[in-house]
């Protein structure tokens, strides 16, 4: 592997640096705690809107929580909700508030009330190690050592008129136009520690007597570091700022659960294990389906489950708002899409699908960014990723969150167009669209206990094309295979192994199936037990 390097997730890339392969080992047990669950991952401005101004909001999502659940999905996970004056609102100028666009505190517990209701949980995603200019405690605090708030950032003079800014960088452009200051938090400060336990616990139990009643049932933590920027200032943060915070957390409610967003994007094994988090995102073995290489796949799936510990979980993912969309990736190739899909669901731990990928959604964030591009180093470098939710054949029509409109380069080269085949209401009318393979494959996960929580094992483990993934608890059997090779190929498969079990075809109709037939390229093919 490379090393590491900073790239700005926020804007457009990620902080890429990727650990070092962890030793393989052939099956993987079934994970110590039940219930898998699939998270439907929305890019809060772009998915619906329910007022006529193009951004979308809580009312417009709460309108829609019946589509999520048909789909098939169990969790919904938002990108931010708080003020900031950026698009992604990451960087907030308030921490317990809610952006003016998405609507009020009280619809934002409409929400939530509505989401229990259809037996949805939801995830809020966190970014608080930083703070953009206008919040309370950056401007109250300039020049002011002794000012209240002055030790809750961290400063480049005692004075404390320059701030210690993200990354070095003094200013930060958005896709606006406009550039604002960014600092960094002392997350070292036991006033600021408990500041961010008490908001915590007020999203996870807003009415504070422990029934965890209209509040959220999990948390993204953002870039989640222990030395923060490794710049040696905001540092042993595992100890000393997130433990503290997560055992509180559990304390009042026991079955909440922490999702981190591993800095780095490695195994994330250190966040497992001394960041105290239940799951880290799989980003390693979502590079691995991005090449739809056998061999890579099958190296990544072992390294995957090596680095993660007993009872914690891995977040499966294809895409999500900091890279590019799968279907653009697999360079629109419908076959290629539904293999990645078909295994990114059939795997164990909990799968993640960004909204818009059921549909095949296009996006790539420019890879020619400066001077000569006409494309400025901003945070649009990223809206190719996060455009509008295709609800309607017409682009424009009711809903649909077209914030992003104008006469910028985002949206005169925007990937989903009008009338181009990828909205939920060409795909709905489609039996045979991407949207009804994954409510296929989502039904056949959430019916099916041994791809939810049973045993995982590699098959055909050999030089051929096809891809051999079981999935077993008790007596019940699911047996994916996929042909990622060019040519037709047949799974070698034990005789013994294929004989010793009356297998169905799950995929078509429930009729008798072969596990060891031909496979066409890119075919799919998913047999069980009854």
């Amino acid at each position: 592997m490379k090393p590491a390097r900073f790239l700005l997730a926020w804007f457009g890339a990620a902080l890429f640096a990727v650990l070092s392969a962890a030793p393989a080992q052939a099956a993987t047990p079934a994970p110590a705690q039940s219930g898998s669950q699939v998270f439907y991952q929305i890019f809060f401005r772009s998915f619906r809107d329910s007022n006529g101004d193009r951004i979308g909001d809580l009312k417009g999502l709460t309108s829609e929580l019946g589509y999520i659940r048909q789909l098939g999905a169990s969790t919904i996970l938002l990108t931010p909700l708080q003020p900031s004056p950026y698009y992604h609102n990451y960087f907030a100028t308030r921490f317990k508030a809610i952006d003016p666009a998405y609507g009020t505190m009280d619809d934002y517990f409409a929400f939530v009330r509505a989401a229990h209701a259809q037996g949805l949980k939801v995830y809020l995603d966190e970014e608080f190690q930083y703070v953009v200019e206008g919040h309370p405690w950056w401007q109250e605090s300039i020049c002011k050592p002794h000012a209240k708030y002055a030790g809750y950032l961290l400063w480049t003079d005692a004075q404390h008129c320059v701030a210690q800014p993200f990354l070095g960088q003094a200013k930060w452009m958005g896709y606006d136009g406009k550039s604002h200051g960014i600092a960094m938090v002392n997350l070292e400060n036991p006033a600021v520690r408990a500041y961010f336990r008490d908001l915590l616990l007020y999203w996870a139990d807003p009415h504070g007597n422990g029934s965890g009643r209209d509040g959220v049932d999990g948390f993204r933590i953002d870039h989640m570091m222990d030395d923060l920027d490794h710049k040696g200032l905001d540092k042993h943060l595992f100890a000393g700022f997130w433990t503290p915070i997560f055992d509180a957390l559990k304390a009042r409610r026991p079955a909440l659960r922490i999702l981190a967003e591993q800095a780095g994007w490695g195994y994330g094994t250190q966040w497992l294990t001394d960041g105290h988090v239940d799951m880290v995102f799989a980003f390693p073995l979502r590079g691995a389906l991005v090449s739809l290489d056998k061999k890579t796949i099958v190296k990544a799936i072992r390294a995957t489950d090596a680095a993660t510990p007993p009872g914690k979980t891995q977040v499966l993912l294809l895409e999500n708002h900091d890279i590019d969309r799968y279907m653009s990736l697999v360079h629109d190739d419908p076959a290629r899409a539904r293999a990645g899909a078909a295994i990114e669901l059939m795997l164990k731990g909990d799968p993640l699908i960004y909204y818009g990928q059921e549909l095949g959604m296009r996006g790539e964030q420019p890879k020619n960014i400066g001077t000569s591009s006409g494309i400025p180093l901003t945070d649009a470098v990223g809206i190719p990723s996060r455009e509008a939710f295709r609800w309607k054949t017409d682009l424009d029509a009711a809903g649909s969150a077209t914030w992003y409109r104008g006469d910028q380069w985002f949206w005169k080269n925007r990937f989903n167009r009008s009338h181009d085949g990828v909205s939920l209401e060409e795909e709905q009318a489609d039996p045979g669209s991407l949207y009804h393979w994954y409510r296929k494959l989502l039904a056949l996960r959430n019916a099916r206990p041994d791809i939810g929580g049973g045993s995982q094992r590699i098959l055909c483990d050999d030089d051929t094309a096809v891809l051999c993934i079981l999935r077993e608890q008790g007596g019940h059997r699911t047996l994916l295979l996929v042909n990622l090779g060019k040519a037709d190929a047949r799974p070698r498969l034990d005789p013994q192994f294929v004989a010793g079990t009356a297998w169905v075809d799950l995929l078509d109709g429930g009729g008798t199936a072969s596990p060891d037939a031909v496979l066409h390229p890119m075919q799919v093919r998913i047999v069980g037990t009854r």
